[in-house]
């Protein structure tokens, strides 16, 4: 027998030697990898399908990991998917604050990750990760200061296949099977390549495989019956009016009455052209958000402008307005006002925003960015839900953020409303992607609960949405413009609709009961090696 030594200073091949440095970054790679591919997913683009691949690469990235490797890959795919989504968060406050956000909320998809990595192990792995995921969106919709739902899978995929899927289960069943096609993607993948390396397979893994692949596709075809955009109680013919802004950034709100005017001019505009016969009469118009931010009862000539133009259109006008009381926080506030009574009616914005309407941590929060500072007085939420009777109409108010939560457009439609409005102030962010994500979630709010969905913004982009999700009307942004259009009324719940958070809730608890059934194999399993272990040395 012959032994060859190798001295320790003979050169090695690079190859060799660069192999296992490359090795080590394949997976946090493939997790940043999947993080962007989630992001590309989102609307502008119409590449919602690119979700199916991002779940497959981080089924891949995280299947056995340990919970602290799981840790840092989910960090990675979370920063790969937040940090470019919520690039407009930074858009005219710099980049502080958008880290600050895409790095906290990333945490949460990394604590989300070591679940998924957990349940791994599990027979019919995909099933037990897709709920955890859902876990994770469930626990960032709500924590900390009220949550923030920004991002969840089932917002980017308003031009998806997967859609009617919200009308089922609402935001949860819609993202879980998503998520549930992804990962069933790759452990399809992957029990094929074990079929083509061993020449054998499981059956029972295989078919759980394909199950996941398979049934979420099945399930979506399933559910397109119910979207549904017929009339039920008949239509609506509603005016949206985008008036816009007189410059961008956060100081559109120094020329407040600028803004007023632009809205007042629009719509008297429109009085013009229905006049005239170019346009038809509205039953009803939809101001946006923060299209009057001068208090109308308080301030005389404000609501001498509103007046003048909601007599022109000659019909109800609900008006955004910014309202001032002597004491306490501002209030967001939609007015309903009638052509010959005024303001009749009022909903004060439930789902108000941290560190854009109300400051939390105030001086702790200055020490980063003095630019809190320009919210001098906060806002404060209102606590009633929002339904006004407009000409006949029960119209829905879901004002801008609250779109993304689930509860907001939810308690409209139980409450009666028979059509959702979503009145935006994008003007703060700019030419962004902001407003086509949050577009995007009020596309699947209408599948949701089957409802026209009207979206006036201040800036654009303005739209009318059908029930079952497609845009018929829309501005381009930064133009001012009046969408009117004839929608159906609808009054009929859908199966989200009616089983409201419950879906949500048979989730979290599959979740626990994985995650719970995973941690006990993994302690029973340390255990029994401990043991053979002593065993093992006695007998020695």
């Amino acid at each position: 027998m012959s032994v060859t030594i190798t001295p320790l200073d003979t050169p090695q091949p690079a190859r060799a030697a660069g192999r296992p440095l490359i090795r080590r970054f394949v997976r946090p790679g493939a997790a940043a990898l999947s993080g962007v591919l989630l992001y590309l997913s989102f609307p502008p683009r119409p590449l919602w399908w690119l979700a199916l691949p991002a779940f497959a690469l981080l089924g891949w990235t995280l299947r056995g990991r340990r919970p602290r490797v799981a840790l840092g890959l989910g960090y990675l795919t979370g920063l790969g998917f937040l940090l470019p989504l919520l690039l407009w968060t930074g858009e005219e406050v710099g980049a502080v604050p958008w880290l600050a956000l895409a790095a906290v909320e990333a945490l949460f998809v990394a604590v989300t990750c070591v679940g998924m990595a957990a349940v791994s192990r599990l027979p019919a792995w995909p099933v037990w990760g897709a709920a955890v995921w859902i876990a994770g969106e469930a626990a960032r919709a709500r924590v900390p200061f009220g949550g923030f739902p920004w991002g969840k899978i089932a917002f980017g995929q308003a031009d998806g296949l997967f859609l009617p899927l919200a009308s089922v289960g609402g935001t949860p069943v819609l993202s879980f099977a998503v998520v549930l096609c992804g990962l069933g993607l790759y452990e399809t993948v992957r029990q094929v390549a074990a079929r083509r390396r061993t020449g054998s397979v499981r059956r029972g893994a295989a078919a759980a495989a394909l199950l996941a692949l398979v049934l979420p596709l099945v399930g979506a075809l399933c559910a397109r019956p119910l979207v549904d955009d017929a009339a039920e109680d008949g239509t609506a013919t509603v005016a949206a009016i985008q008036g816009n802004v007189p410059r961008l950034g956060l100081d559109f709100n120094a020329q407040r009455r600028a803004v007023l005017d632009n809205h007042a001019q629009r719509t008297e505009q429109l009085a013009d052209d229905v006049a005239a016969g170019k346009a038809p009469k509205p039953d009803f118009v939809l101001w946006p958000e923060n299209s009057s931010d001068l208090d109308p009862y308080r301030n005389a000539d404000a609501r001498l402008v509103i007046d003048d133009a909601v007599r022109a259109i000659g019909v109800p006008t609900v008006v955004g307005a910014v309202v001032t009381p002597e004491t306490g926080t501002l209030r967001n506030t939609l007015i309903e006002w009638d052509p010959r009574r005024g303001p009749v009616d009022t909903y004060d914005k439930r789902h108000v925003q941290p560190f854009g309407e109300y400051i939390p941590l105030r001086p702790i929060v200055r020490i980063f960015n003095s630019d809190v500072d320009r919210v001098s007085r906060d806002f404060g939420p209102g606590h009633e839900v929002g339904v006004f009777d407009l000409a006949g109409t029960r119209v829905g108010l879901v004002t801008c953020f609250e779109a993304a939560f689930d509860d907001a457009a939810r308690d409209t439609v139980t409450h009666g409303a028979q059509l959702i409005s979503v009145p935006s102030n994008n003007a703060t962010f700019g030419r962004s992607e902001m407003t086509y994500q949050q577009l995007a979630m009020s596309r699947v709010r209408a599948v949701e609960h089957s409802r026209s969905v009207v979206v006036p913004v201040t800036s654009g982009v303005s739209a009318v949405i059908m029930p079952d999700g497609e845009i018929v009307q829309e501005t381009r942004m930064f133009t001012p413009d009046a969408l009117v259009a004839e929608v159906p009324l609808r009054s009929s719940l859908t199966p989200a609709t009616r089983l409201g958070v419950w879906p949500e809730v048979a989730l979290l608890l599959l979740a626990a009961a994985a995650v719970g059934k995973a941690v006990t194999d993994a302690v029973r399993e340390r255990r029994e090696r401990s043991a053979a272990a002593v065993e093992q040395g006695a007998g020695v």
